[in-house]
């Protein structure tokens, strides 16, 4: 790639790639030179999240928005790992799906498919 040129949509993906498998080598090698220690597995937080994934299929099935389904499976997360300020897990779950649309939509210049909330967005 040529110094000024930007980056090609397939490119992305690969980079991506390329740095999952230096992580991967990297974590390997932690690994083979001290074996980490048994953890006791959290039991009830596990299996909610599995739960909440479940519904957040079910939540963008029925509603046709994602943008709907992640806010409502962030704020049950949040609570369901530990989060004790109700506040703290509200705020977490509109800002940070806000953030993600709106770094798509201006910076990316990617749309997302159209559901009930981005019908009212793109007009």
């Amino acid at each position: 790639m040529i110094v000024g040129d930007s980056m090609q949509a397939r490119s992305f993906p690969i980079f991506l790639m390329v740095i999952n498998l230096m992580l991967v080598a990297i974590l390997s090698l932690q690994f083979y030179k001290t074996y980490p220690k048994e953890v006791e597995l959290e039991k009830f937080p596990t299996w909610s999240s599995m739960l909440l994934f479940l519904i957040f299929y079910i939540m963008v099935k029925v509603s046709g928005d994602m943008f709907v389904a992640i806010p409502v499976v962030m704020f049950l997360m949040g609570l369901t790992w530990g989060q004790k300020k109700v506040w703290i897990s509200f705020v977490n779950a509109i800002v940070t799906p806000l953030s993600v649309f709106l770094l798509f939509d201006y910076v990316l210049q990617v749309r997302f498919p159209r559901g009930w909330l981005t019908n009212i967005y793109y007009g």
